[in-house]
């Protein structure tokens, strides 16, 4: 007989339902996160699991590594795709296990990708390292912004951490002012060394697969930025075409038509934050070193009444050409790229 089980994941405890092939439902039961109070209840059926499916929530990790360790094939679902709610006048957590099941059982199941065990950790790290950049420029910005309103100087982000409590008090007569800008120097200086701290890590562990070593071949991009996109690209097989690629990036156009009318956008935010981040500093630096890709920004710039928007057209360019360059394992041609 063939079983269906479908994993709704919270935050302490998770439901478990499975569903026959006429989608019966064998057995429903909500456990505690602990993964050998789940398997305890699987064991009895495990000769008929065909499938598990596991919610995509923030803490799968322990649930989709255990169960595939314990030798069942494991599906991660992919949430936005998969909610029924829209249809239901009334849910809770055993329909939205046994819906997964029956997704399964109907096998129309849509699925996330589960990245292995062994990218995750870098991965995770050089998220946190992307967190941390985004306070630290957080602060910086404030600081200027506090420095500007007392004195009407404009300075350089950069120079306040070599500031010390004495520069600062000379610089801003008001002493009140001065004090908010020195009780935030001592957390610039500790972002930045841990920033540091992360990318000293990584770069001494990581190293670039071969076929993301043509990534360096981009003008603008570094160790950290291609290490970002290989630990969030992993495969880039998984992508059939170059518009899922670009989409994934959120780099793609948004909006909705009806009859040759634009009826809004929407769904904007679907995809990786962080391939997001990456692909707006490749086209940041790539403007720097490399002039047709400057020439291309002012081109979109000139038909444009904002510059984020012919910055973020670079961007989906940049996210396009690396797709070619990782898929075909050709380095990075500013010609082709620029003058298709």
């Amino acid at each position: 007989m063939e079983l269906y089980c479908g994993i709704d994941l919270h935050s302490t405890n998770n439901v478990v339902a499975i569903l026959n092939r006429d989608l019966e439902c064998v057995g429903c039961r909500r456990l505690r996160n602990d993964l050998k109070a789940v398997l305890a209840y699987l064991e009895p059926y495990r000769e008929d699991i065909v499938t598990i499916a596991v919610e995509s929530t923030y803490n799968w990790y322990w649930l989709v590594d255990g169960l595939k360790e314990a030798g069942y094939d494991v599906r991660l679902v992919n949430t936005t795709k998969a909610s029924n709610y829209n249809e239901m006048k009334y849910t809770d957590d055993n329909h939205d296990a046994r819906w997964i099941a029956r997704l399964q059982a109907l096998k129309i199941l849509p699925e996330g990708y589960i990245t292995p065990p062994e990218d995750r950790g870098i991965r995770d790290l050089l998220r946190r390292r992307s967190f941390l950049v985004e306070k630290r420029t957080a602060h910086l910005l404030s600081l200027r912004a506090l420095f500007e309103r007392s004195t009407g100087k404009r300075v350089d982000s950069d120079l306040f951490e070599g500031w010390s409590v004495e520069t600062v008090r000379e610089l801003i007569q008001d002493p009140w002012a001065a004090e908010c800008v020195t009780v935030m120097l001592p957390v610039v200086r500790v972002l930045t060394r841990q920033i540091c701290t992360i990318e000293k890590s990584v770069l001494a562990v990581a190293k670039l697969r071969p076929e993301f070593e043509l990534l360096k071949t981009v003008p603008g991009i570094g160790d950290v930025l291609a290490l970002t996109i290989m630990c969030e690209t992993v495969d880039i097989s998984r992508f059939a075409k170059v518009g899922n690629y670009v989409s994934y990036c959120r780099a793609a156009k948004s909006e909705h038509t009806s009859n040759q009318k634009k009826k809004g956008v929407g769904n904007r935010k679907n995809g990786n934050k962080y391939l997001s981040w990456a692909y707006s500093e490749v086209a940041q630096h790539t403007m720097r070193y490399e002039p047709l890709a400057a020439r291309y920004y002012a081109r979109k710039r000139s038909r444009s009444s904002h510059p984020m928007v012919a910055k973020r057209a670079l961007a989906a360019k940049m996210a396009r050409a690396c797709y070619y360059v990782l898929r075909d394992q050709t380095p990075f041609d500013a010609d082709r790229v620029f003058h298709r």
